[in-house]
């Protein structure tokens, strides 16, 4: 693996976790770094970092909030 894709992958704790927890994909990562991409992706999405996941979760919390201001009211 190149030193600047370990570099990458250090200084990003959710990915670092990530490939330890699959760590099949280092296979993949020491053939070519183009993967990391791929990896960074699958990553996200499987913790729930995406963008769409991200708004979600505030709108989850902005109903939570309405709920809890309607109760009170």
């Amino acid at each position: 693996m190149l030193v600047q894709t370990q570099i990458y992958i250090h200084n990003h704790p959710n990915l670092y976790r990530y490939l330890r927890e699959n760590s099949y994909w280092y296979k993949y990562l020491n053939r070519s770094p183009l993967f990391l991409k791929e990896v960074e992706e699958e990553m996200k999405n499987r913790y729930k970092l995406t963008t769409k996941d991200k708004m979600e979760k505030f709108s989850n919390r902005l109903d939570m909030i309405a709920s809890v201001m309607d109760i009170l009211s």
